[in-house]
């Protein structure tokens, strides 16, 4: 039967490798985890830290622009819709 790792413990055990103070056999060993698995518990690790670091108040300010922006243009659509069925209805034309 495999033994079940939580997500904490895959984060332990990437960190112990990603620290360099251990070879990967070594951790491996201390936390009783098949070298391959601890070689790629660091490389998830190592390509998703960059993401922890982004800055997302940037991103995410460009997008809520992008909406304000587009909601914005809805808005002028509607009311020259209205106006032309406003100017329709008032001169009686069908």
């Amino acid at each position: 039967m495999r033994k079940q790792f939580t997500s904490q413990q895959k984060a332990s055990v990437a960190l112990a490798a990603l620290s360099g103070n251990q070879t990967i056999n070594q951790v491996a060993a201390s936390h009783e985890v098949h070298p391959t698995q601890v070689k790629q518990w660091r490389d998830i690790a190592r390509a998703g830290l960059p993401v922890l670091f982004a800055d997302k108040r940037s991103k995410n300010a460009v997008s809520q622009q992008q909406l304000i922006d587009e909601l914005h243009r809805v808005i002028g659509v509607r009311d020259a819709e209205l106006e032309w069925l406003k100017k329709k209805v008032a001169s009686g034309d069908s």
